[in-house]
């Protein structure tokens, strides 16, 4: 999950909840409005301190900027099953089975255990 994105679509949708523009609430919040449009694209990365600043002058809990949403939920689901495809073909690709063959060693040792 891209935190950065996330933070922005969070920062994003309660502002447009709050009626206010990115001009008017940075104004209010004491950033910039060119901070804010990078924020909301996902284009910064902000501290703790910024994240408590941006909640205080949006009148809600600094959790809620954090808090994964149904978009966020998909894109982690997405991510994780494409690592489970990319590691299933890159161990076909290097020729490795579930259940490896024994090595020239082990059937031998295998061999003598019969005997």
């Amino acid at each position: 999950m891209d935190m950065r994105r996330l933070v922005g679509r969070n920062v994003r949708s309660i502002r447009l909840e709050k009626g206010l523009t990115q001009e008017k609430f940075a104004e209010q919040s004491g950033f910039t409005q060119q901070y804010m449009s990078d924020l909301e694209r996902g284009l910064r990365n902000p501290t703790i301190v910024s994240l408590y600043e941006i909640a205080l002058a949006l009148g809600v809990d600094h959790v809620s900027l954090v808090t994964p949403d149904d978009e966020a939920r998909e894109e982690e689901e997405r991510r994780l099953e494409a690592k489970a495809r990319g590691r299933e073909q890159s161990r076909v690709k290097r020729g490795e089975r579930k259940c490896p063959k024994k090595t020239a060693r082990a059937r031998a040792k295998s061999r003598a255990k019969a005997r």
